[in-house]
């Protein structure tokens, strides 16, 4: 038994003993508590939230929100219907109540680049899990986490944002995981909703929508469709979807649903552009051929049922498929040919949580999660600029010059599994301390039938496994009136990927290198938040989040260019502060009140750096993407069938974009910083009778020019100007 092993049994071992001696503890605390028989005999049937509480659960998720323990844990929540419409899916408005998040934009509708305290590549959502009612949004979730889909905010009742322990809720990617819970059905036996809506670089925009409850069944159905030509040429993007559920409630106690979600984009790619474009013009083209198509359909089965008046199981499982085409048009000054390449994603999965309330105001919960997926990734060489999305010659090329011939073939798949369990224990003095323990199992296969003919290498044909132990403690305590303090410490990993075992664009020669470990995360966050006044809200902590392992592409010495290894390269420590507030005016003097004059304001300071690295010169380096403060301020008025406005700002620090920190880069790239920008929205709802509503807003109001995603191998990409629509909408 190694040493890494024997640190792991002992702190299973010093786990398993805490929850026996608190576990005893708190079955015999002192008379503060109410007895189990004592609760029968007043029959409490469950927790009646008092309306004083209310204002806190607009902002936060519930100490016990089903199967999911987030006391102790940093949540926040953004109700949509709160909110004004939001057009397209204008992420700068969905998360400007979501402290912390960094968006880097693009003009791709659909597309949605995140990271956190400079933790990842915001250009993959590297390490932020997205899910929909708890199923993962990204491609592959463990081989190739790329988030390509995201949902109209018209589909979704609340943004969750978990920190800190969300890799004990839900697994693999660090924190912190978003999850978006879809729309319920309307309460009535049959409602309608249309949306229509207009706005300039040809910009139209519908959403449908009819849903009900009759008897034991209830269902939902939509359908929407978005076309706009871009703010630049060959921005084009036609967007189509649809979402249908059915449920059955036979009684109280159990609920069976099911869903599908369709989505279908089209759109093209202007490109990236060098530093002197984007100086010289930001509206160029340089990718006038380039393409994307995004097909996924997902169908899940869900099942909640109360065993009893203390226990409830809820289980979920789902199948899905998506594609990913693209064509890409190769980068000479007189290109002749282009690359097509496709990735699909058949996946399925199942989730299963049981979580039981016990003793004196405790409950305990535990769950799997099984998880498979098969990705085949090709890529063809083709004559012409304009091929379809299934034009695929299939001859293997034979030299680098090959055109109209497969160039590349993977077959590739993951399976995961997981175990976790997770307790929140309620002592005396309103204290709280709620320990996790987690056990992830990933399982990555490649086989490599035709490679570049350009690297000098053999064929991959590889698999890897891993298993992670995780460990979580969170201790609270509530205080005065309805105030929190929360302490956590967790664990959590990024799964190996597909590239990491077998980059198809680079070498993957035998030996130590070939086989990096998984990135470990340990994060610590400490802080406080309540509701003490009517109408005010507030959370502030700090946190430090270490990351060991990183994996990076690294070239290959001796070798000929273009061969490169993914390998662990060093570890990087983050640190700061995260806070928010928000004042309601009017529910400040009227907590029943339907109107609602709120303002809010976040902030993030972030101090970033590598404390050891392979590579020499960035030790003490800012890792890409890590800039010093993320501030979001905002004003929101609402009042029920009358009016709703919003307006946000958000406000980035200049960043690297590069581990590297490059001080004096060639004429053609970026300066070594993207420098800082702020950007506002403004979107308002004005109901002209009690079914029909105006919509109108300015996404990027000041038409603000700047940037916020750059790669080292293509440049950058100028955001979304100024988009300005307007359109009705209409109930019945």
């Amino acid at each position: 038994m190694n040493h890494s092993t024997r640190r792991r049994l002992a702190q299973a071992l010093a786990v398993c003993s805490a929850l026996a001696t608190i576990c005893a503890f708190a079955a015999t605390g002192d008379d503060q508590f109410s007895s189990t028989q004592e609760l029968k005999k007043v029959e409490v049937k469950g927790y009646v939230m008092p309306d004083d509480a209310k204002p806190k659960l607009d902002h936060i998720m519930k100490e016990v929100d089903g199967p999911k323990i987030t006391v102790t844990k940093k949540t926040s929540i953004t109700k949509l219907d709160n909110l004004p419409t939001i057009i397209g899916n204008n992420p700068r408005e969905v998360f400007a109540q979501t402290p912390g998040l960094y968006i880097a934009e693009q003009q791709i509708p659909g597309q949605v680049n995140l990271s956190y305290r400079g933790i990842g590549n915001p250009q993959e959502s590297e390490y932020v899990g997205v899910f929909q009612d708890g199923i993962p949004l990204e491609g592959d979730w463990i081989g190739f986490p790329t988030l390509y889909v995201f949902p109209l905010p018209q589909t979704i009742a609340e943004v969750q944002m978990i920190r800190g322990g969300s890799s004990l809720l839900y697994g693999p990617e660090p924190p912190p995981a978003i999850n978006l819970v879809s729309a319920k059905p309307s309460t009535e036996p049959m409602a309608g909703y249309t949306e229509n809506v207009i706005g300039n670089n040809g910009l139209f925009a519908t959403f449908n929508k009819v849903s009900g409850t009759q008897g034991n069944w209830d269902y939902l159905a939509d359908a929407h469709y978005r076309t706009t030509d871009g703010d630049r040429d060959n921005g084009d993007a036609k967007l189509r979807g649809a979402d249908l559920h059915i449920g059955y409630r036979p009684d109280e106690t159990s609920y069976t649903a099911l869903d599908f979600h369709a989505y279908d984009l089209d759109t093209g790619s202007p490109g990236a552009l060098t530093f002197p474009q984007y100086q010289a013009n930001p509206d160029l083209t340089t990718t006038p051929y380039d393409r994307l198509w995004t097909q996924r359909y997902v169908l899940s089965l869900s099942h909640d049922r109360h065993l009893d008046e203390n226990t409830e199981l809820v289980a979920k499982v789902w199948a899905g498929y998506q594609d990913q085409a693209s064509r890409s048009q190769d980068r000479g000054a007189a290109p002749t040919t282009a690359t097509l390449q496709d990735e699909q994603f058949r996946f399925t999965g199942i989730d299963a949580r049981l979580v039981h309330h016990w003793g004196r105001g405790n409950a305990f919960t535990v769950g799997t999660t099984l998880y498979h997926a098969d990705s085949p990734f090709r890529q063809w060489d083709d004559f012409g600029l304009a091929s379809d999305e299934y034009d695929r010659p299939g001859v293997p090329c034979t030299a680098p010059a090959s055109t109209d011939c497969a160039k590349l073939r993977h077959a590739r798949s993951t399976s995961y599994a997981s175990v976790f369990a997770e307790n929140v224990f309620r002592l005396p003095h309103q204290w709280h301390i709620v320990p996790s323990v987690r056990l992830d199992h990933e399982h990555v296969d490649i086989d490599e039938t035709i490679k570049p003919p350009n690297l000098n290498r053999g064929l991959v044909d590889r698999s890897v496994s891993h298993n992670v132990p995780l460990f979580g403690l969170g201790i609270g305590n509530d205080f005065g009136h309805l105030n929190e303090s929360y302490f956590n410490v967790s664990q959590g990993w990024r799964p190996v990927r597909y590239f990491d075992v077998g980059s198809p664009f680079g070498s993957t020669n035998s030996g130590p290198l070939n086989d990096p470990r998984p990135p470990h995360v340990l994060n610590y966050e400490l802080g406080v938040h309540g509701t003490p006044l009517h109408g005010l809200f507030y959370d502030v902590s700090v946190f430090q989040v270490n990351v060991k392992d990183r994996i990076e592409s690294q070239p290959i010495a001796n070798s000929p260019l273009g061969n490169t290894i993914n390998v662990n390269t060093g570890n990087t420590r983050s640190r700061g502060f995260e806070g928010e507030v928000s004042y309601d005016f009017l529910q400040a003097r009227d907590l029943h009140t339907t109107q609602h004059l709120a303002v809010f304001a976040n902030l993030t300071l972030l101090d970033a750096e590598f404390t050891s690295t392979i590579n020499p010169a960035n030790l003490g380096n800012t890792p890409a993407f890590s800039p010093k403060y993320l501030a979001r301020a905002g004003i929101t008025y609402r009042e029920d069938k009358h009016l709703k406005i919003a307006l946000s700002a958000v406000s980035v620090a200049s960043q690297y974009y590069a581990d590297a920190n490059i001080v004096a880069p060639a004429p053609n790239l970026t300066p070594a910083k993207v420098p800082a920008y702020a950007v506002a929205d403004f979107s308002a709802d004005y109901w002209v009778l009690p079914q029909l509503r105006l919509l109108a807003g300015v996404s990027n109001l000041t038409d603000k020019r700047y940037y916020s995603r750059v790669t080292l191998s293509s440049g950058l990409d100028p955001a979304p100007g100024r988009t300005v629509y307007a359109g009705f909408a209409y109930e019945f």
